[in-house]
Order: structure tokens, then sequence, then C-alpha cells
């Protein structure tokens, strides 16, 4: 039965982290708030998770398991290039807004004071999602015949700074700013730029 029980306070912890994030923005979140709102003491906190950090690394792999799960299934499913950078740009910004407390965490303004390794991890989130991005619209030209209008480098990078930038905008509003606010027609503008028919040799 203890084997079973691990996980879900495992669980029930990160859960509360991510609703104390969202509630108290702006506020530095202690083991002693968290262990209070959980309703353990801090030493059963600690014997789940050996430090904070830990707890918001815990974070970080859900928000990577939750994005990188579903890309895959993206990548399957959708064939059509600008299609598929859509369909990445609105579940990373649907994700943000349906988990407030885990958007100040891919925002990195929680992770101010914490170990430098928690900035990386989200860095590298970003950067594994621009990679993603320049590797569908490199690919558009062998599948589909099409040529990104800048270099797919500088075309994945203003996606992804898109879509980090309204997130950053949700977060500072204290989450009154929703990130798919305006979205769609600013990705109608974005999509039709993006990709053009590759000419045709003579």
């Amino acid at each position: 039965m203890s084997d079973d029980r691990k996980p879900r306070r495992r669980e029930q912890i990160l859960q509360a982290l991510a609703l104390m994030l969202e509630e108290d923005s702006g506020k530095r979140i202690t083991t002693a708030a968290l262990a209070r709102q959980v309703g353990v003491s801090e030493a059963a906190l600690y014997r789940h998770f050996p430090s904070k950090a830990r707890m918001f690394e815990g974070l970080i792999d859900f928000i990577e398991e939750s994005l990188f799960a579903r890309i895959t299934r993206i990548l399957e499913d959708v064939p059509d290039a600008t299609a598929r950078c859509g369909t990445i740009l609105a579940l990373l910004l649907g994700f943000a807004e349906k988990n407030p407390g885990l958007a100040r965490v891919m925002g990195g303004d929680v992770l101010t004071g914490e170990t430098a390794r928690l900035r990386q991890r989200v860095h590298q989130l970003f950067e594994r999602m621009e990679t993603q991005l320049k590797q569908i619209i490199r690919e558009a030209e062998l599948r589909e015949g099409r040529r990104p209008s800048i270099p797919a480098s500088a075309a994945a990078n203003l996606l992804i700074a898109q879509a980090e930038g309204r997130i950053s905008q949700y977060v500072r509003s204290d989450f009154k700013r929703a990130p798919t606010e305006y979205w769609e027609d600013q990705w109608a503008l974005l999509a039709g730029q993006l990709l053009s028919e590759a000419p045709q040799p003579a």
C-alpha cells in the first residue's frame, strides 16, 4: 500500500505547488507554506522531494512530458507544415492558459533565486520546441515544395518568440490577459507569410 501512496503524495505536493504559484502570484513559495497547503509536515515533504529545486524539477518534467507527448501526436496526425506549426503553438499557449501556475514556471519568474539548473531546464524546453518548429519548416520544402520566407532558423525563432511573449504577458497581467487572446488573427498573419511555393527548376 505504501508504494501506491508515495506517487500519489508526490503528485499531491506538485499540484499544491502549482496551485500556490497561481494563487500567490509574486510571492516566494516557502516549504513551510507548501507543507501547510498539502497538510503534512515539512519533514514529510522532504521525504518525497529532497529540496524545493526537486519540486520545481517535478513540475518541469510534467510540462515537458505533457507537451512533447502531444507534439508527437500532432506530427503523426497533421501532415501540412504550416498547420503543424500552428497546432504546436496553439497547444503551447492553451497549456499555459489552462495551467497558470505552470505558466509562471515556463515564464521563469518563479525560478529567480532558485538554482541555475532550473532556469537552464526551462531554456532547454523552449529550445527543443524551437528546434522542432525549425525541422518542420525545413521539411516543408522536401515534402510540400514550399520554402520559408526567411531562413528556417529565423522563422522558428520568430514563432517561438511569439508564444513566449504571450505567456510572459499572461503571467505579468496576473493571468488576466489570456495567451490565446487575438491568437487566431495573429496566427493567420504569420501563417500567410511563413511558407511560399519554392520556384520550380526551368
